[in-house]
């Protein structure tokens, strides 16, 4: 029987009992995805306790691993009545359930940073979920293409990539799709809108999809046709670009967050756009959209081979334009590789 990421995660914490109920960790520790539910370690094994919608598919999704599934019968006391120390992830734990377990004389243990590390590498199951997830975002953008019209507004176009992703293997997107046209395109995290479509509008897109629970990320930036009025976002797109591509030839294993952000950022700073580069280079991804590691100027861990996260410099003029260039990518043998990959050479529609 295959070790679970439940047995796992009760060794690397060391607690009497490990208690958990946030979804994306019960996600993380059983493969299987609910609204409700806890998993709850110790010496003697793994329970998965959930309610009555989820009883049966849990039962058929964790049949063979070490992982038992019983009916959830509150109130909460009942599963962790027989345990001096539990173990809860502390900062994804709603104060009112830490001052339950607090006041019934439990000495609480923060489980958390056990799993930041784990989730953190990846294992050979998750890079290939997020691997599919990640050829079906760059499948679905070049379908989009085609469809795209003079006259469509940002929601329509966002939709139709939604649909694609969806038809084409998708559970779901991994955020709100963001869609920008023209200036729109200058505000970072754009909520798509009604703003219909010009011939000469810069368009940023935003995406991803989910497939088994993990994600993908990656953002385009291009021409909806060439009105002769866009040198200056031209000159800066082969900037961003190429800080874009440095990461990719430069990042290795051991760096820290904040030595592979400076790749990119130093870069933009000798054209004078390190200031209009508003945001980190990029972030952990896996079950969720946003993990560790985080690659920003902040950043002090070092990174190691299996982490899985986005590479995506941008630089934004207020009012005019923004350009953000952004793949998922992957650190393996001390290398980057890219997961999305479709074309990044300036497109003209």
């Amino acid at each position: 029987m295959k070790e679970s990421n439940a047995s796992k995660i009760y060794k690397a914490v060391g607690a009497e009992a490990v208690l958990t109920e946030a979804s994306d960790l019960r996600k993380y520790l059983t493969g299987f995805s609910t609204s409700f539910g806890y998993v709850l370690s110790d010496k003697d094994g793994n329970v998965f306790y959930t309610d009555s919608r989820y009883l049966e598919g849990a039962k058929n999704a964790l049949t063979g691993t070490d992982i038992a599934v019983r009916q959830y019968e509150a109130p909460l006391e009942n599963i962790i009545k027989n345990y001096k120390q539990i173990a809860i992830p502390l900062d994804k734990t709603f104060y009112p359930v830490y001052e339950k377990l607090k006041n019934a004389g439990h000495e609480i243990v923060d489980s958390l940073p056990a799993f930041v590390s784990a989730m953190a590498v990846k294992g050979a199951s998750e890079k290939e979920n997020i691997k599919k997830a990640c050829e079906i975002a760059d499948k679905s953008f070049v379908g989009l293409l085609p469809l795209i019209k003079e006259g469509m507004s940002e929601n329509e176009v966002a939709a139709h990539l939604e649909f694609l992703m969806r038809t084409n293997g998708a559970s779901g997107t991994s955020f709100d799709t963001i869609v920008a046209f023209g200036e729109n395109s200058s505000v970072p995290h754009h909520e798509t809108g009604d703003r219909k479509l010009k011939f000469g509008d810069i368009v940023l897109i935003d995406f991803g999809c989910k497939y088994n629970g993990y994600c993908s990320d990656c953002t385009r930036t291009f021409l909806f046709g060439d009105d002769g009025k866009h040198e200056e976002f031209k000159e800066v797109y082969g900037r961003v670009l190429t800080a874009h591509m440095l990461v990719k030839q430069k990042a290795t294993d051991g760096m820290t967050g904040l030595q592979v952000d400076a790749l990119a950022r130093d870069f933009l700073k000798e054209y004078g756009l390190d200031k209009l580069f508003t945001h980190s280079l990029g972030h952990g991804i896996g079950i969720n959209i946003h993990e560790f590691p985080f690659i920003s100027p902040k950043g002090q861990d070092k990174l190691k081979n299996g982490m899985v996260f986005s590479d995506e410099p941008g630089v934004y003029l207020e009012g005019k334009f923004g350009i953000r260039i952004e793949d998922t990518v992957m650190l393996e043998d001390g290398k980057i590789i890219s997961l999305t990959d479709s074309d990044k050479k300036l497109l003209i529609l």
